[in-house]
Parts: C-alpha cells; sequence; structure tokens
C-alpha cells in the first residue's frame, strides 16, 4: 500500500542523509525520469548576485528540494537586473552544474511601458511605449541565455480608447489575440532570434485554461510560434476565496489539453505555494505528473528557500513522483475525450471539466475531434467546430455515444434537433435554476443551465426546485444531456471576478444515485470502473493491464473506493487516507 511506500521513501531519505547524500544528488540521477526547478524572481536574483547569505540560503533550498534547472527573471514590474548581474549569478549556477534559463514578468510598473485601462494590473499592449520598453528588455537580455521563457502576463485586459479604436469591429477576445500573435513575433521572438540566433523561446500559459480566449493567450498561434509551451497548474487551495474555488483536476486539463495542441513542443508544469495548506503543493506536484509533465518548476525560488510544510513531502516523496513520473511517459492517462477547440467559448460550462473530473469522472481534453472515441463528452467549447454537425452525424452512425451539455445545445444552432431527440423541449433557454438533487436526508444544491421540466423516466436523474421536477441528467439512444451550470461571464461580473472560480459549487456535494448516474453516462452506459464518493479523481493508464490507475482522495477523511479491474473483471476495495492517493499496478496498490 501507500503508506508502506512512503515509510521506505522517508528511510531512503534518512539513509541517503547518513551517507552524506542530498536529495539534489538523487533527483541528477534521475534527470531522464524527472526535472525540478524553481523560477527566482528579479529581485530574487539581484538578492543572489547582492547578498551572500541569500545564496548560501538558495544553495541550501537547491539540495533540499533536489532542484537542477533555475529560470533567472531579468525583469518584472518595474525592476530591471542589470546585465553584469545577471551574468554572475547565471555563471555561479552553471558553475555548480545547474541548468539556468531566462525569463520575464511583463507586467508593468516604475516607467517601463503603460498599465492598462482595466481590472487586472496588466500593460497596454496597444500602446507603442510598451512595446519599445519590451523589446529594449529582451534585446539586451536574450543574448545571456540559451533559453528564454515568457512568464504569465503576455495577455491583456485593456479596455482605454486607444486599444477600443484598434479593435474596430473585433470582439475584444478576437482582438487581444490577433494583437498579441504579432507581438509575441516583433517584440520577443525576432529580436530574440536576432541578437542570439538558435535561442530557445518559451511561452507559459497560466491556468485559467477557460479564459485565455477573452484576454489574448491564442491557443493555436502561441504554440506553433513559440519552441517550446509550458503550462500552469498551480490550483492551490480549492476551498478558498483568494485564489478563486479552482478545482486540483484543472491543472490535469490545463497540462494536457496544451500538450494536445502542442505536442512534442510541450515542456514544464508550473505551480506555486500560493494558498496553498499543508497538502495542496504535493497535490500540484502529482496532479502534474500525471497530466504527463517531464519537469516541475516551484514558483517561487523565494517560497522554496522559506520553506512550506510539503516540502518535505514533496523530498520524500521523489522517488515515487519520479517513478511516476516514468510510467506516465510509457503509459499516458487515458479517458473520455471531451472536445475543446482551440479558443473556444465556454458558455455556462466555464471550468465544468475540471469539476467533472472531481467527480471520479476520468476526463481527458482534446482540440480535435476525437472521430475514433467510443464515448465522447461535447460541451458548449465544441460549437466553435463549424463542422461539428457533421461530426456528430458520423460518430452517432458508429453508435458512439455521447453525452451534451444543454449550453452547447443552446449555443449549436443544430442543437435543436438533439434536444428533440432526447425527449426534451428545444424551446429551452439559459435560466440557471438552484435545484435539490438527491434524498431528503442528503441532498445537494445544483445548479442547472436551465429549468427543463419533464415527466421522469426510468434512468433520470431529476432534481427538485419549487416543487417542479427538473432534469439533470437523461440519456436515450446513446445521446446523454447534462444539464449543469458552472459559471458565466454573469457569474464573474456579480463578484468583480476576472479570472479564476467565482464561487464554490456544490455540485461537489453529489451522492448516490445521480454520481453512478454521471459515471455510467460516461462510461458509455456500462457500469462505471471506479466507485466512490465525490472529490476522488480517478486516472487509469493507457496500455496497462489489470485497471492501473492512480486514485487521489482530495477529502479531508479517508474514504472507501472500488475499481473493477480488466482482467475476470474482479473487483477490488482500497481505503485511501485523507489527502493522499493510490497507485494500482497489477492489481496491486503500490
Amino acid at each position: 500500500m501507500l503508506k508502506r511506500m512512503l515509510v521506505i521513501a522517508v528511510l531512503a531519505a534518512v539513509a541517503n542523509a547518513a551517507l552524506g547524500q542530498t536529495l539534489l544528488e538523487e533527483a541528477r540521477r534521475r534527470l531522464e525520469d524527472l526535472r525540478l526547478g524553481s523560477y527566482a524572481t528579479s529581485h530574487h536574483v539581484e538578492r543572489m548576485a547582492t547578498d551572500e547569505a541569500f545564496r548560501a540560503a538558495v544553495w541550501d533550498a537547491v539540495e533540499r528540494m533536489g532542484i537542477t534547472k533555475l529560470y533567472l527573471e531579468v525583469y518584472r514590474g518595474g525592476h530591471t537586473v542589470p546585465s553584469e548581474q545577471l551574468v554572475e549569478v547565471r555563471d555561479w549556477l552553471q558553475g555548480r552544474d545547474i541548468n539556468v534559463v531566462g525569463g520575464i514578468a511583463t507586467v508593468p510598473g516604475g516607467d517601463v511601458g503603460v498599465r492598462q485601462q482595466g481590472p487586472l494590473g496588466w500593460f497596454n499592449w496597444q500602446n507603442e511605449k510598451t512595446q519599445r520598453d519590451l523589446e529594449r528588455i529582451i534585446r539586451a537580455s536574450a543574448p545571456l541565455f540559451d533559453t528564454f521563457i515568457v512568464d504569465d502576463f503576455l495577455c491583456t485586459g485593456d479596455v482605454s480608447a486607444e486599444s477600443e479604436r484598434a479593435k474596430g469591429e473585433r470582439s475584444w477576445g478576437q482582438y487581444r489575440r490577433e494583437l498579441l500573435t504579432e507581438l509575441a513575433q516583433s517584440i520577443f521572438l525576432r529580436p530574440a532570434r536576432e541578437v542570439h540566433p538558435g535561442i530557445t523561446m518559451i511561452v507559459k500559459f497560466p491556468q485559467w485554461h477557460d479564459r485565455f480566449f477573452l484576454f489574448g493567450y491564442d491557443t493555436a498561434t502561441f504554440p506553433r510560434l513559440f519552441d517550446r509551451v509550458w503550462v500552469g497548474t498551480e490550483t492551490r487551495g480549492r476551498n478558498t476565496q483568494r485564489f478563486g474555488f479552482v478545482q486540483p483536476y484543472e491543472g490535469f486539463v490545463n497540462y494536457r489539453w496544451l500538450a494536445d495542441i502542442a505536442g512534442e513542443k510541450i515542456g514544464g508544469a508550473w505551480f506555486d505555494h500560493g494558498d496553498c495548506a499543508e497538502h495542496d503543493f504535493l497535490d500540484q506536484a502529482y496532479t502534474s505528473v500525471l497530466a504527463g509533465a517531464p519537469e516541475l518548476v516551484f514558483f517561487n525560488l523565494g517560497d522554496v528557500v522559506a520553506g512550506h510544510p510539503d516540502h518535505a513531502k514533496v523530498a520524500s516523496r521523489f522517488a515515487q513522483l519520479a517513478d511516476l513520473a516514468a510510467f506516465v511517459r510509457k503509459h499516458p492517462v487515458v479517458g473520455v475525450p471531451a472536445y475543446k477547440p482551440p479558443n473556444s467559448d465556454p458558455a455556462g460550462d466555464m471550468y465544468l471539466m475540471d469539476f467533472l473530473g472531481m467527480l471520479g469522472i476520468p476526463l481527458v481534453p482534446v482540440h480535435q475531434f476525437p472521430s475514433e472515441a467510443p464515448v465522447i463528452f461535447l460541451a458548449a467549447q465544441a460549437a466553435a467546430d463549424p463542422d461539428l454537425y457533421e461530426h456528430v452525424q458520423k460518430a452517432r452512425a458508429r453508435g458512439v455515444h455521447l453525452i451534451l451539455t444543454t449550453n452547447l445545445l443552446i449555443a449549436w444552432p443544430q442543437g435543436r434537433e438533439l434536444a428533440a431527440r432526447i425527449g426534451v423541449d428545444p424551446d429551452f433557454r439559459s435560466a440557471p435554476t438552484h435545484a435539490a438533487c438527491g434524498t431528503e436526508s442528503e441532498s445537494a444544491d445544483v445548479i442547472l443551465e436551465s429549468p427543463i421540466e419533464v415527466v421522469p423516466r426510468t434512468d433520470d436523474v431529476i432534481c427538485i426546485s419549487q416543487g417542479r421536477r427538473l432534469l439533470l441528467l437523461r440519456t436515450v439512444n446513446n445521446i446523454s444531456l447534462l444539464n449543469t451550470h458552472t459559471y458565466d461571464q454573469a457569474d464573474f461580473d456579480a463578484v468583480g471576478e476576472v479570472l479564476l472560480c467565482p464561487r464554490p459549487l456544490r455540485l461537489l456535494s453529489l451522492g448516490e444515485p445521480a454520481l453512478t448516474a454521471l459515471r455510467t453516462a460516461f462510461a458509455g452506459g456500462k457500469p462505471p470502473a471506479f466507485e466512490g464518493p465525490a472529490s476522488v479523481t480517478y486516472h487509469p493508464f493507457a496500455d496497462a493491464s489489470r485497471g492501473d490507475c492512480v486514485l487521489q482522495n482530495f477529502n479531508d477523511r479517508a474514504v472507501k473506493v472500488s475499481l473493477t479491474l480488466t482482467e475476470g473483471e474482479v473487483r477490488r476495495a482500497f481505503t485511501i487516507p485523507p489527502r493522499d492517493r493510490v497507485w494500482i499496478a497489477s492489481g496491486e496498490a503500490r
């Protein structure tokens, strides 16, 4: 069991210490399996150049955490590190066999660029001063590094008169994506390659994947233009307001979706310490590895130096994380493909994939229609595909099981036809409605996208609102309709949120029989392989025998789960400790 593995890992760490070995030495031996890195902000870089005590503390942290790569930021928020300090720190680290990458956080400050008019502290990228200032910094710093990363802020929410004039008749999202696609080339890529031919340029996407299309992160053009793609998996604490009620499965969704788009260009996963209680930092590490990340980047170096309760856990489980990373490389996590074209509008299905994953449904996002899959999930994002109707018709002819959301049917011109086939009045509209789902003694307050009143059928999942029987889930002839509402723009506006989940959802309070009905739909009408409570994620592996998978328990209590193993349809039961996980390999828990 995992507890036994943890004890072995801790004993190994003690033995290494007794032999004078460090995690850094172990990490160097396992670079082909998993690399650990950290990002130093511009102020941390300057301190390393000028403060011997801080430099010593950095090296202690590097050895303690097994960090073999450091990203040195050249600019952030008006603070630019002098070239001579960058060279000094770079050479010191390289002399100690640490891989070094340059980086930039493109946020305004001081006299650099022009701050946007809007709710967040981003640049007005339309302004020529912003463009000149950032190009100057790139031209000065690119010659110092063979690899260079552009951090989270290659985006804008500017609504100034200047940007509005440039936008013209385009939507804000289209204008911003086209603007930043152009500037990614003229400010970053061409200047960097002119002053340093052969430099590797990395774009790092943040984790708010269902908002990219609004603020300039073009998921079609950026991966094509940049040499490599790094992905934010920084889900942090899921029950707090500070960084939004982001679900841990979001890190998996974001990384796998961008990996599907970027292909061989995909690289590291990036997460931070912000809003992380004791278990959240380690959770981010495991979820990133399960998504396929060959490198974990800890933001930021200052927090690594200061320490966190989860650091010891990461260190003690490094061997298992590396083993898992190596296994995932050969046997990637598989599941129901969730079709999400680049730059697509989620409507009222925003972040729905993340919540469904937390219900034990193994969703894997894809950017092209999964024409060979036996079960396909289509939320509102799929409506961005002009050929969706043709895809759906061919899929239905093959007997594919389709799970559709109400938001898709509202956004899609052919939605009325599919609604009629499910036996639902096609004239429904978006009107988010609270309803109780479950028994009188145990029910969840879920939000339905539309108050669809029905005469219940045998397998329907029905909710009650003011005495009305409203539909949550129905399956008819290999088509399932899921009538949920997560978030839309009105939900964000109501609380002044811009990027992250604006409020918690009671969807994760669903119990039986609704959970089994949902999992059955996503299993194509068959009994689901996984049984257990909500907030346990299920990650089955490809080309692996006897139900190989990882189950992660994000509850603060131990949970009992069961799993059908593929050989002989054997059912096995497991208990997973609170905030822990179990790796099933060949029918046994590791």
